[in-house]
């Protein structure tokens, strides 16, 4: 074989064995920086992982918000009609925060209380993420459940 013939393919194999390498190591990168959607049925159901972060969505129930005196601390119930979880969140909430409003958190579970990193309010109810509407409507249909005190 010619040697010029020889060295380019060569070179074509290190490039293919550079790029597995690269997509390989953005794919690790990627998989270990999502957090995952879940709501208060599917974190119940143990759906949603013991010890790692993850984004819990829902609606702030109505007479759950209690906050501590002094301090930015509050806590609340976030349910999706069926199930709730009690939310701790050490920080300041954002402005369209309010009891009724879907919000969505991140943070990890500690035993049967989610404790909140960050909290996103959302302003109106016209853009639900899929998943949010999918687990929401077949949680309502299984059974319709009000927000009980915390």
């Amino acid at each position: 074989m010619n040697p010029t013939r020889i060295r380019r393919i060569w070179l074509i194999v290190l490039l293919l064995v550079a790029a597995a390498i690269a997509g390989s190591l953005i794919t690790f990168a990627m998989q270990e920086n999502m957090t995952y959607l879940f709501t208060p049925t599917q974190v119940k159901n143990k759906e949603a992982p013991d010890n790692g972060v993850f984004r819990l969505g829902g609606v702030v129930c109505e007479g759950s918000v209690k906050r501590t005196d002094g301090t930015l601390a509050v806590s609340f119930s976030v349910t999706d009609r069926v199930n709730q979880i009690i939310v701790d969140h050490e920080g300041i909430l954002p402005d369209m925060f309010k009891e009724g409003t879907s919000i969505i958190t991140t943070g990890k579970m500690q035993g049967t209380r989610f404790v909140a990193s960050e909290v996103l309010a959302k302003h109106d109810e016209t853009y639900t993420p899929k998943e949010m509407q999918d687990a929401m409507k077949k949680a309502k249909e299984q059974k319709t459940k009000s927000c009980g005190k915390i």
